[in-house]
């Protein structure tokens, strides 16, 4: 909040403008909801809250995609090719339900009461965004409620969606129109991905096959007005978080029917900080770091890293069910990971990370437009990084994020500024107190590049089969053995797992 903090890029004073505009509650309450009214009559109108400007279905999907970050049906991405883990490539996957999972849509019974305050949710939202009357929109939500149902019943489970040597398919954008006909793939691709030219040749990576044939179907077989309806709503649950208070009440109201608790009541300040971080976290990060990190951190979390490593490296020459083959070509894939500790490079550079944030502009009294105006830019980002290699520059959590991650494609670890303090690490503490606290993050993170899905991935990041199937089978008994442990544990009668 300090303006006068130390500050030396545009880029954080863009991030500072982007903040304010967000703790501008006055200027907020003040628009209402009249921001996405005017979004919605611009896409051509919604028929839950006025006129509708008629069969528009690609156009919609088009606008949507490309400049607003919403994924209705499927989503559409870049990033590092699984085979060829040196290019990027277009890659398309299942998307589109409202609900954390398929399982809430399927299982009614069991989810009565979140459907139940799903569906009142969605009524309230609609009403906010001037609903005719409130049967009306009822009825028209519950219509998108039952298509999101529909979605639901062709979504290939989470647990049959981890294998992505089965779930892999590369094809060109031309085979798109003969795998989904109900999409207009070729204008669909160009528009996301403007100014980048495209042609049917373009490689493209389904994640999803048997869906998108589906989801093709269901869209031919669906009323054109019900689809606009639930591409609009998408948008709405996107953005309504950015309107005045009435729609967090509404939203918060709906996230203690589904978690069956009442959530502590968060300050505005750190949802903005929260906010200005998951769109302009590297300067929000530039920031974080001079403020709190201290750089002998680096050090010391490398020689931790190394010291796991190594005890890794001991504890595979322990296991008895890996034949010596595949224990070679694992070790070989643990010395090649790859570690990234605090922040990448570039925010500490001025001139470079005013130039990832260049043609972006923030205001400090406008909040909607500016996160509508960073959807636009992050889209343009995604399609300039369509020609370029994967760049270990770019990380995917922000420096501030008190998290890690391992990254399959780079093979990879990284430990952000935000996870390297306390309680996880302290400089102060003795090695013993920092291995209970960060080291435990370290050898989970390690763990990732060996577990069902990081196992499929060779020590350059590319997906292929280098255990032999002796190996995989034994994997797999080690892994239902403690399935079935952990299964077992009870506590009053109730399933620990």
């Amino acid at each position: 909040e300090n303006t006068t903090a130390n500050v030396s890029s545009e880029a954080e004073r863009k991030a500072q403008r982007y903040y304010q505009a967000c703790m501008n509650e006055s200027k907020i309450e003040e628009l209402r909801a009249a921001p996405l009214v005017e979004l919605i009559q611009k896409l051509g109108g919604w028929n839950i809250t006025g006129p509708w400007a008629g069969d528009n279905f690609n156009a919609t999907l088009r606008e949507v995609t490309a400049h607003y970050r919403i994924s209705p049906f499927f989503s559409v991405y870049v990033s590092a090719d699984s085979k060829n883990s040196n290019s990027n490539v277009i890659q398309v996957d299942q998307s589109g339900l409202g609900l954390p999972s398929r399982d809430y849509y399927l299982n009614k019974t069991e989810n009565e009461k979140v459907l139940a305050g799903y569906l009142n949710y969605m009524v309230q939202l609609g009403m906010f965004l001037g609903g005719t009357d409130e049967e009306s929109t009822r009825q028209q939500m519950q219509q998108i409620l039952d298509f999101e149902t529909a979605l639901a019943n062709i979504t290939i489970p989470q647990e049959k969606h981890r294998d992505e040597e089965v779930i892999y398919h590369k094809m060109t954008a031309g085979d798109l129109k003969e795998l989904a006909p109900a999409v207009d793939w070729m204008p669909f691709l160009s528009t996301v991905f403007y100014p980048v030219e495209l042609n049917e040749s373009e490689p493209v990576v389904v994640y999803a096959k048997e869906y998108l044939e589906q989801v093709s179907d269901l869209i031919l077989a669906t009323d054109k007005c019900l689809l606009n309806n639930y591409m609009i709503w998408n948008l709405v649950r996107k953005t309504s978080p950015f309107l005045d208070q009435r729609f967090q009440d509404a939203e918060e109201k709906f996230m203690e029917v589904m978690y069956g608790t009442k959530k502590t009541c968060l300050p505005r300040w750190k949802f903005c900080i929260s906010d200005t971080d998951n769109n302009l976290g590297f300067a929000l990060g530039a920031m974080f770091v001079k403020a709190t990190f201290a750089e002998d951190s680096k050090q010391v979390a490398e020689e931790m890293i190394a010291e796991i490593k190594t005890a890794f490296e001991e504890s595979l020459e322990t296991l008895q069910w890996m034949d010596e083959e595949t224990r070679k070509s694992a070790k070989e894939k643990a010395d090649a990971i790859y570690n990234m500790i605090g922040y990448p490079k570039f925010i500490m550079d001025p001139k470079e990370l005013d130039k990832v944030f260049n043609d972006y502009e923030a205001v400090s009294d406008l909040y909607f437009e500016n996160v509508m105006q960073f959807y636009n830019f992050s889209a343009r980002v995604t399609a300039d990084q369509l020609r370029k290699p994967p760049n270990r520059d770019q990380w995917s959590m922000t420096p501030p994020t008190v998290n890690a991650y391992y990254s399959p494609t780079k093979n990879e670890i990284v430990f952000p500024a935000g996870i390297l303090q306390a309680p996880f690490y302290t400089r102060a503490s003795p090695k013993s107190l920092n291995f209970g606290g960060i080291g435990v993050v370290v050898g989970h993170e390690l763990t990732h590049a060996f577990d069902d899905q990081g196992r499929e991935y060779d020590k350059d990041g590319n997906l292929r089969p280098w255990w032999k199937n002796s190996s995989v089978e034994a994997f797999k008994r080690q892994t239902e053995c403690m399935v079935e442990q952990y299964g077992n544990y009870t506590v009053n009668g109730e399933a620990v797992n």
